[in-house]
């Protein structure tokens, strides 16, 4: 039986302050502190995103003196990419397909026009 990896990683990337604090740690590892900075909450707060994070693989935390720092680990948002890229081939394909249909029914009856 195969581990589910994926359904943590979109249960992570489901809250708009974790996918905030995941696009900060893309420039650079950050300390609590830093990462609580622009959220109107407190650093307890921030901590419980982070282990939500880290339970999903999306970060590794460290320990500098008394700081906590969070590292990106991108190998997660990878898999999930090289998922969701199996529906865009589908979207893509699907709207090429309606591209098409449209174009031969304006060519088959010239009196109509695309709305």
């Amino acid at each position: 039986m195969t581990t589910d990896t994926l359904s943590p990683v979109f249960s992570a990337l489901a809250d708009p302050t974790r996918r905030a604090i995941l696009l900060r740690l893309m420039h650079g590892d950050a300390s609590v502190a830093e990462l609580a900075a622009p959220f109107a909450m407190s650093q307890p707060a921030v901590s419980k995103h982070l282990r939500v994070l880290e339970s999903a693989g999306l970060i590794s935390r460290s320990r500098v003196a008394t700081a906590r720092y969070s590292h990106l680990e991108a190998k997660p948002l990878e898999q999930a990419d090289a998922w969701m890229q199996q529906y865009k081939k589908f979207w893509n394909e699907s709207l090429d397909k309606l591209d098409a249909a449209l174009a031969d029914y304006l060519r088959t009856d010239p009196g109509k026009e695309a709305s």
